[in-house]
């Protein structure tokens, strides 16, 4: 009795193991999306995740959103640097999120700034 339970146990334990290395390891798709930074904050009751928004119309009516991991420090920085301006985002689509990760299923990867097409001072 106790042998089966410890086998499907591990089991259970190998299949969820499994899924996550596929979710993290196995991007959906990889791109790049340009727009102006209007929202980025750090948010979560047990779990603090960073999440933004990046408009890419002209009345906000296509709005990105997306999520940026703890551990990348840069990509933190110059987001909050950069909130307002027009910033291209390098992201990495994954199947599926998890509760520790954040909101979204895009992670962005790297962040640079970039120049309005509206205005041409910026």
């Amino acid at each position: 009795m106790k042998k089966t339970l410890f086998i499907i146990l591990g089991s259970l334990l190998l299949l969820y193991l499994a899924y996550f290395a596929f979710v993290y390891f196995v991007p959906y798709s990889e791109g790049t999306r340009t727009g102006e930074l209007i929202k980025f904050s750090r948010k979560g009751v047990i779990y603090k995740t960073w999440e933004g928004e990046i408009s890419q119309g002209i009345s906000g009516a296509q709005i990105f959103e997306f999520t940026v991991l703890g551990g990348n420090k840069e990509a933190i920085e110059a987001l909050r640097q950069n909130e307002g301006n027009y910033v291209k985002l390098t992201y990495v689509e994954r199947y599926a999120t998890f509760l520790f990760w954040g909101d979204t299923k895009y992670f962005i990867e790297k962040v640079e700034e970039a120049r309005s097409p509206h205005f041409r001072d910026r």
